[in-house]
């Protein structure tokens, strides 16, 4: 018999009686989410695919210069108001009211300076295009502006399903505008035209779903949200310095053509775990903050979702880097072979990212979001640095650094935010065990497979047999060890099927 002293508590008890309906809510919310997005996501890949055939290099180079700045102004005009909305949950009407009106000056800011900042970016990327789609992408912070605090209160509402739909229905309007825009020979536009399309409908949709009252923002009553806000946008800002410094070292030191190659290959290696890990920060801040004081449940909660998508994401992730060669290969075409370098680390790499968002976020919510903040700092100032020296080697080098400098600075934090909910390490690895086998086992099948199959073969043919033998051999192995524990996802489906439709969302 396993004795549990005090000192050491039970990481993953039975839920209480009071968490069952939240449970409830909790896979609902993902199933919803999660076969919305999935639904939306085939449209998109499709999109993606056919734009990178119908657009080059060189188009994608001038959209990703912009995007590396856009990205960065956006989590400065958004200030964490939303972050702020959903976990600070006795925030008054008129708080709200004055962070809405916060959030649209920012926006309105946000526009004006991206006005100022274009040609200066476009002397500093040495392309005179670059201004006019800066502008143009910029327009979106005012649109975005409108619906920042009403997403953020559909969240916190635990409106999951409502969140999911018009998710799905934004990201099935912009792959639709891509293709339309590059079968008409508009280029580097198609992605502008495609962005600010998406802008317009997610606002449009959730302000028909969610409005609330605009007030003058007064800094004598908003003083205390926005202590939390700056540790909130500092942090984040870090964080876009460091994770989008490659773009600028890439597209500064390697040129255009370099930067539209990486590009494609980071969204190839993270599109699909973005899209998991996006249904999860969909749900899991709002479910933080409902048991923000209830460790055991922030425990419980956290390692059944890290068991669930870590079932997905490992292979994903890993499985692409062990075929990116033929992967692009046959769906891209040979002129973005020097994709396939870089892709290969790039996805190994994003296995790794798609655990941390679940475990980081349980800072916010325990009131440890300043250590997040100075972690996030601590990042900006290693990742570029790794990046330039990386880049002596090209692309690859550059890819190959995330694989380096990363963990120097994610395993402290992992550490620390299991020290917050008291979390042992031994228990983190239990649940994962099941995907980080099955990996292990696809690795060696195809690796393996790789070896005996003849040269002769097209590498159409050699691409489906790879990918259907490491499925095979990933599914047999992690299978097997999550039905002998009764896998948590498991658990899940069930609670799905047996109260459904107990209750809606």
């Amino acid at each position: 018999m396993t004795v549990v002293s005090e000192a050491t508590p039970n990481p993953n008890p039975a839920p209480p009686p009071e968490h069952v309906q939240l449970d409830g809510t909790l896979v609902r919310g993902l199933a919803w989410t999660a076969g919305m997005k999935w639904g939306a996501q085939i449209f998109s890949w499709a999109s993606t695919l056919i734009v990178a055939r119908l657009l080059s290099p060189d188009d994608y180079g001038i959209v990703g210069m912009a995007t590396v700045y856009l990205g960065f102004a956006n989590l400065i005009s958004e200030f964490g108001v939303g972050t702020t909305v959903i976990t600070l949950r006795d925030l008054a009407e008129e708080d709200v009211a004055q962070l809405n009106g916060f959030a649209v000056l920012l926006g309105v800011a946000g526009f004006a300076l991206s006005c100022v900042a274009a040609v200066p970016l476009g002397i500093f990327f040495k392309s005179p295009r670059l201004p006019w789609v800066v502008v143009a992408m910029s327009t979106t912070f005012i649109i975005s502006s409108f619906q920042s605090v009403p997403a953020a209160l559909l969240q916190r509402d635990l409106r999951f399903k409502l969140i999911s739909v018009i998710d799905g229905m934004k990201a099935f309007a912009m792959a639709v505008v891509a293709v339309i825009f590059a079968a008409a020979g508009f280029r580097y536009w198609t992605l502008v035209i495609a962005g600010v399309s998406s802008a317009i409908a997610g606002t449009a949709l959730v302000l028909s779903q969610r409005r609330h009252r605009i007030a003058l923002p007064r800094p004598s009553i908003l003083n205390h949200v926005l202590r939390f806000s700056w540790h909130i946008i500092t942090g984040r800002i870090s964080w876009y310095t460091y994770s989008n410094s490659d773009f600028v070292v890439s597209g500064r030191i390697l040129g255009q053509q370099a930067l539209g190659s990486y590009t494609v290959a980071w969204n190839l290696a993270t599109v699909p775990v973005e899209k998991i890990t996006g249904i999860l920060n969909s749900v899991t801040p709002a479910l933080y903050s409902a048991v923000q004081k209830d460790k055991p449940a922030l425990r419980r909660y956290m390692l059944t979702l890290l068991e669930g998508i870590g079932l997905i994401t490992l292979p994903l992730s890993i499985g692409m880097g062990l075929v990116s060669r033929e992967f692009v290969l046959v769906f891209l075409g040979a002129k973005w072979e020097p994709a396939i370098a870089p892709l290969m680390f790039l996805a190994f790499y994003a296995s790794i990212r798609s655990l941390s968002p679940i475990i980081w976020a349980v800072l916010n919510v325990v009131g440890d979001s300043a250590y997040g903040m100075w972690s996030s700092i601590t990042m900006a100032i290693v990742m570029p640095t790794a990046f330039i020296i990386g880049s002596h080697w090209g692309n690859a080098g550059i890819a190959g650094a995330w694989m380096i400098g990363f963990p120097m600075v994610a395993i402290p934090v992992t550490a620390r935010a299991f020290k917050k909910v008291e979390l042992p390490w031994k228990e983190f690895f239990r649940v994962l065990s099941p995907s980080i086998t099955g990996c292990l086992m696809m690795t060696a099948a195809i690796l393996g497979l790789k070896d005996i199959l003849p040269p002769h073969h097209s590498l159409a043919l050699r691409l489906a047999l790879l990918v259907l033998s490491g499925a095979i051999a990933y599914i047999g192995v992690a299978g097997a060890l999550s039905y002998s524990r009764r896998h948590a996802l498991m658990r899940a489906i069930n609670l799905l099927r047996n109260r459904g439709s107990s209750a809606s969302i």
